[in-house]
């Protein structure tokens, strides 16, 4: 029996409006602190319908993070290895249209307040490509490739964290040229051979 479009579209909305209520209330105060009942109040869900979809409040917010993760995901796979490369300016620009268009909860989830392991595992995605790219720029031992990785994911990181404390104001293409820019600074310095023993 297959679905019909109109229940497709409910359950859509339910999780969307359901989503929306925990982002709005964990701008507020912490997942330990929200209720499975504040989320139904808020979204004007009953508990049953909340329960057909979600075990918890903690469910919810994995299923959040699960999709930024998969998004994001999906838009470092599609850069391409070469940072000179036009496209993956192309590539770091729509990133950061995800991001801006996801700004509340990209907020929420990259802030002091969101879950660690979920930033680790955003940034064992960016690590995965640094990396990558590094060796295939310069040949670096293992060691090396992770000092240069805590020193650009962590400047990554904050640079995003700062764009979006900043509402923003920069466009999209100017925080991928920023990025862009950095880390063809740190691999042509590299290249230099002046930090690698």
């Amino acid at each position: 029996m297959t679905t019909k479009p109109s229940t497709d579209r409910r359950i859509k909305y339910t999780k969307m409006v359901l989503r929306e209520s925990l982002i709005a209330l964990l701008e507020r105060k912490p997942i330990e602190r929200i209720t499975i009942k504040e989320i139904c109040d808020d979204a004007d869900i009953n508990r049953a319908t909340f329960y057909a979809h979600y075990a918890d409040q903690y469910d919810l917010l994995r299923q959040i993070e699960e999709d930024l993760y998969t998004n994001i995901s999906v838009s470092l796979s599609q850069l391409s290895q070469d940072p000179a490369n036009p496209n993956t300016l192309k590539q770091a620009e729509n990133i950061f249209d995800y991001l801006r268009d996801n700004a509340r909860i990209t907020r929420l989830l990259l802030s002091d307040r969101g879950d660690f392991s979920f930033q680790k595992r955003v940034m064992r995605l960016v690590y995965d490509l640094i990396t990558t790219q590094l060796r295939v720029t310069k040949s670096l031992s293992a060691a090396d490739a992770e000092y240069v990785y805590a020193f650009t994911i962590t400047g990554c990181v904050g640079i995003v964290q700062r764009w979006l404390d900043d509402d923003m104001r920069k466009s999209s293409k100017v925080m991928a040229k920023m990025v862009i820019g950095m880390t063809i600074g740190l691999i042509q310095s590299l290249k230099a051979d002046s930090f690698i023993e």
